[in-house]
C-alpha cells in the first residue's frame, strides 16, 4: 500500500488493485465513538482471545473522558459500547445501563453490543439505547456447543429469543447479530441462519474469523476466501431486501462502520 497524490493505492506485482482514501478513526472506528467497557470475559469462546488476558474495566470517568475528547474535536456523531463479561451478564448490563444513562446527555444515537439477559432489551431502551446487538456467533448448533463454551444459560435458543424480544423493543433495522464465517459451517447453514434472523427483523453481520495465535491448537478454523465472502454477502443483501430490512438505516456499531466486514447494501 502506497500513497499517491493524496490517495492510498494498493498494489500487487506493481499492478494497481484499488485506489481510495483512509477514513480517520474517531475512537476505534470512523465517525463513531466506539468504546469497549470490560476488556475481559469469564466465558471461553474458542474464537476469541479476550479470555486469555486480564484486561481492564473502564471506569465511568474514563469513558466520559473519551467522549468529551471526541466532542471537543467536533466529531461526536454516535456512541457505541461493547463489553465482555467480567463477572456475570447481569452485572455487565447493570454497568452498561449506568454508562448509557451518563452519556445520553450528548443527544446522539447510542448502540450497545452485549450478552443479553432476561429483560435486557427493555432496560437498555429505557436507559437511552438506540440500537442493540446480541451475537449468535454461529447458527450451526453443533459448532455453537463446541466453540461457545462456558456460557451458562446462554444457549443459542436463549440468544435467539433475546433477539426476537429486542426487535419488539427497538424495531426493525435496530437489531443486529454477528455470524462468524470460517468455523466449519456450510454456506447453506449461513443462508438459513441469515434468513431465520431476517424473518424476525434482525440484520445478520457476517464476520470473517480472525484466528488468534493465543488460540492455537484450540480451534479448527479457516479464514474465508474473498470469493466466498462476496457470495455470502450478496446472498445476505438479497435476503435483507426480501424482508424489507435496510442496512443504511443503522446508525451505530458495525453496520455503518464497514471496517471489519463486507456490508450488504454498502459494500456489495
Amino acid at each position: 500500500m502506497v500513497q499517491q497524490n493524496g490517495a492510498v493505492v494498493i498494489l500487487k506485482d506493481d499492478k494497481e488493485l484499488v485506489r481510495g482514501v483512509i477514513d480517520p478513526v474517531v475512537a476505534h472506528c470512523p465517525e463513531q465513538t466506539y468504546i469497549t467497557i470490560s476488556e475481559q470475559c469469564r466465558y471461553d469462546c474458542k474464537f476469541c482471545s479476550v479470555p486469555k488476558f486480564q484486561g481492564k474495566i473502564k471506569t465511568l470517568d474514563q469513558v466520559l473522558e473519551i467522549v468529551e475528547k471526541v466532542k471537543k474535536s467536533g466529531n461526536l456523531k454516535t456512541i457505541a459500547f461493547t463489553s465482555g463479561v467480567a463477572t456475570t451478564p447481569e452485572d455487565e448490563i447493570d454497568r452498561v445501563v449506568d454508562y448509557v444513562q451518563a452519556v445520553k446527555k450528548y443527544n446522539v444515537p447510542i448502540g450497545v453490543a452485549v450478552y443479553p439477559t432476561l429483560g435486557s432489551s427493555q432496560r437498555l431502551k429505557d436507559a437511552g439505547v438506540t440500537e442493540v446487538k446480541y451475537n449468535v456467533e454461529t447458527m450451526d448448533r453443533e459448532i455453537f456447543e463446541r466453540v461457545c463454551t462456558g456460557r451458562k444459560g446462554h444457549s443459542l435458543d436463549f440468544i435467539l429469543d433475546s433477539l426476537r424480544d429486542a426487535v419488539k423493543v427497538f424495531g426493525k433495522n435496530r437489531v443486529s447479530s454477528n455470524i462468524i464465517i470460517g468455523l466449519g459451517e456450510t454456506d447453506e447453514c449461513v443462508r438459513k441462519g441469515v434468513e431465520y434472523l431476517a424473518k424476525m427483523g434482525v440484520i445478520a453481520v457476517l464476520r470473517p474469523i480472525t484466528i488468534s495465535p493465543y488460540r492455537k491448537g484450540e480451534i479448527l478454523a479457516t479464514r474465508p476466501s474473498a470469493r466466498r465472502l462476496l457470495k455470502l454477502t450478496k446472498m445476505t443483501r438479497d435476503i435483507l431486501k426480501k424482508y424489507d430490512l435496510h442496512v443504511e438505516d443503522s446508525q451505530t456499531m458495525c453496520l455503518p462502520c464497514t471496517g471489519c466486514d463486507l456490508t450488504p447494501g454498502r459494500d456489495v
